[in-house]
């Protein structure tokens, strides 16, 4: 319920809405803080929310409510999110602040809105930048209703971003729901088209087979063949995702990466197979011929900082 005793109008014109300029407003309306409650800044808050048509000022204020995160705000957030009985010519100027609304409901963790943000997903005439963030809140609030949608954003041929794409697979990543596992996994067998040619597609992939963490052998298959992919970062994720794994051969497949080309591989090697087994790695590494003097100088390196950790 809105508070009579409040006097919006005056508030906004205290603050310089309508006369200063949107830096001038943003600190002003900061400084509400010293002077009301919680209770009664949220009011303000989304007052402002609802009346307001200064992209900057709307996106400072979606911010500082989210230090509180109100019911009531909520459904004013989803709105404005779909543009909801918000009237104005240049739409273009509130993609930011709708992607920031994103990223706020889904600090919620509120499943009614999910409805919301897989319209926004699943609009292919929307901004790309507005469908990475409604791809994202899917996945951070766990609503195992969006793994479909998602999957299907992911196998969709005539979806024409590959930025959507990755973030519903992060997205699939966080939620965990092992039904992603086939369609992820198709994508990286089929390995043809657009989806081979950018890489960070399956470095998402990866990551996210990685989180599923499933004793899948189709998964095992992909990631050893991941593990000699042209990209650098899909290797290295690669061997985060075996290491988290719980395969058998996870850590002497690992090992083959000791002797990969570029040395952050190298390293990312070395520091899984001592995160699985310990320190005789790093002794092997040391003392045995056949391993370069990068490796030999990271190894030494996390020595040092293991005898120090345990002094």
């Amino acid at each position: 319920m809105v508070n009579k005793a409040l006097d919006f109008g005056g508030i906004l014109d205290k603050c310089g809405v309508g006369k200063d300029t949107p830096s001038v407003v943003i600190s002003n309306i900061v400084n509400l803080e010293e002077f009301y409650e919680p209770e009664e800044l949220v009011e303000i808050y989304n007052y402002i929310l609802l009346n307001v048509k200064k992209a900057e000022i709307l996106s400072a204020v979606i911010k500082l409510s989210d230090k509180y995160r109100m019911n009531s705000t909520l459904s004013i957030l989803v709105d404005l999110l779909l543009l909801k009985n918000f009237e104005c010519e240049e739409l273009d100027e509130f993609i930011n602040t709708r992607v920031l609304c994103a990223k706020a409901i889904s600090n919620y963790k509120d499943t009614s809105t999910v409805g919301a943000l897989l319209y926004c997903l699943n609009n292919k005439e929307e901004n790309y930048k507005i469908r990475l963030a409604c791809a994202d809140a899917l996945g951070r609030i766990g609503d195992k209703f969006a793994v479909t949608p998602l999957i299907n954003v992911i196998k969709d041929e005539d979806e024409k971003s590959v930025y959507v794409k990755e973030s519903a697979t992060f997205a699939l990543g966080l939620l965990g729901d092992e039904s992603a596992i086939d369609p992820l996994v198709s994508i990286m067998e089929a390995k043809q088209g657009l989806w081979d040619k950018f890489s960070f597609l399956k470095e998402r992939i990866v990551e996210a087979l990685g989180k599923l963490n499933i004793n899948n052998g189709r998964v095992f298959k992909v990631l050893k063949e991941s593990l000699m992919d042209s990209s650098p970062m899909v290797r290295i994720n690669t061997i985060e995702a075996l290491m988290n794994s719980e395969y058998e051969e996870a850590y002497d497949l690992i090992r083959t990466a000791l002797s990969d080309d570029d040395n952050e591989v190298q390293r990312n090697a070395l520091i899984a197979m001592y995160n699985m087994k310990g320190r005789d790695i790093l002794d092997e590494v040391i003392s045995l011929p056949g391993y370069s003097e990068f490796l030999k100088a990271e190894a030494k390196s996390i020595i040092e900082e293991y005898e120090d950790d345990n002094e």
